[in-house]
């Protein structure tokens, strides 16, 4: 059983099964923090904290959408962050009661060593309510995303620049790939968004939920209204960015095709020319002779359409 376990003081103790049993027996408030879920851990949920078979069932699978759950002696939530600069999440499972915290994730969350951290600071001064520890923990996963979608707005300008200089194949699976990470960032934050808006409507509140905690709360709120306004522009950002990628490859490709078509053109009274005078005829073969027929019309006609045309093309704007 892998995790970490903080008394009532703020003091991280060794993380075993007894520890876990004492301290809910003692009924001081512990935060419990198990990483990678075992069977020793399932056991402890289900018969130690005797958490409802439906609640740990979703802990131990996880691929959960953003959620809270009223149970009779503690509330289930279950919120994401951002990991890493792909647009990966992190899931987190929480039960949560006016006796402890438990928390749930896979692989270490390195948002939680500053949360530790502030957390043992303010218990060994007194300080800190056990609400405001969820908060804290939830504030931490919340703020994660927004250094990712930083650099999704850095990555942006920067792919749109480097469009309108030279499209290519990369650039369209790039645009795509980042398409795909803000929709995955969008349904977590979408429903996450509205757990905390109707967190404040809601009949049955957290324990430990004052006016003062509230809006503690409602920052948290505001936070996540930010970061899908964020999503949603980028989406269409990337959206626009896509289309000028086609447009450019669309002009870029009419710009050849009208080189070629003049090309052919330029050409085509000169195929017509040398075929006409290639003819086999007695009178034309008896009188177009000379080295200045062969000049004049051999060679100065086919110049002389050859310009007409071009200055044609360029009186015209085709050019």
């Amino acid at each position: 059983m892998r995790g970490h376990l903080m008394e009532v003081d703020g003091t991280l103790t060794d993380l075993t099964s007894d520890a876990v049993k004492r301290d809910v027996a003692s009924g001081t408030f512990f935060w419990l923090d198990l990483i990678d879920l075992d069977a020793e851990g399932s056991d402890l949920l289900l018969n130690t904290f005797h958490f409802h078979p439906l609640a740990v069932e979703d802990a131990e699978n996880f691929g959960q959408r953003p959620k809270l759950d009223d149970y009779d002696n503690f509330f289930y939530l279950v919120v994401h962050g951002a990991q890493g600069d792909g647009g990966e999440t992190v899931e987190v499972h929480c039960f949560y009661s006016d006796k402890f915290l438990v928390t749930v994730e896979r692989g270490e969350c390195s948002a939680f060593d500053d949360v530790r951290e502030r957390a043992a600071r303010r218990r060994q001064h007194g300080g800190g309510s056990n609400i405001m520890l969820l908060y804290r923990i939830i504030d931490s996963l919340t703020d994660s995303f927004f250094p990712v979608l930083a650099a999704f707005d850095e990555q942006i300008d920067a792919l749109e620049d480097a469009i309108l200089a030279k499209p290519t194949e990369e650039q369209l699976g790039t645009l795509f790939s980042m398409k795909r990470a803000l929709v995955g960032l969008r349904k977590v934050i979408t429903p996450q968004r509205d757990i905390f808006a109707s967190l404040s409507v809601s009949d049955s509140a957290l324990p430990g939920m004052t006016p003062e905690v509230e809006r503690y709360f409602r920052d948290l709120y505001d936070h996540l209204i930010r970061i899908s306004d964020l999503v949603d522009s980028y989406r269409d950002l990337l959206s626009g960015a896509m289309d000028t990628h086609l447009s450019t490859v669309s002009n870029r490709l009419n710009q050849v095709m009208k080189q070629l078509t003049i090309i052919a053109t330029i050409f085509l009274p000169l195929s017509f020319v040398t075929g006409f005078f290639g003819q086999n005829f007695g009178w034309m073969i008896q009188h177009i002779t000379g080295v200045g027929t062969f000049v004049v019309l051999g060679i100065g006609l086919q110049i002389m359409v050859a310009v007409g045309l071009l200055t044609m093309f360029r009186k015209r704007g085709w050019l």
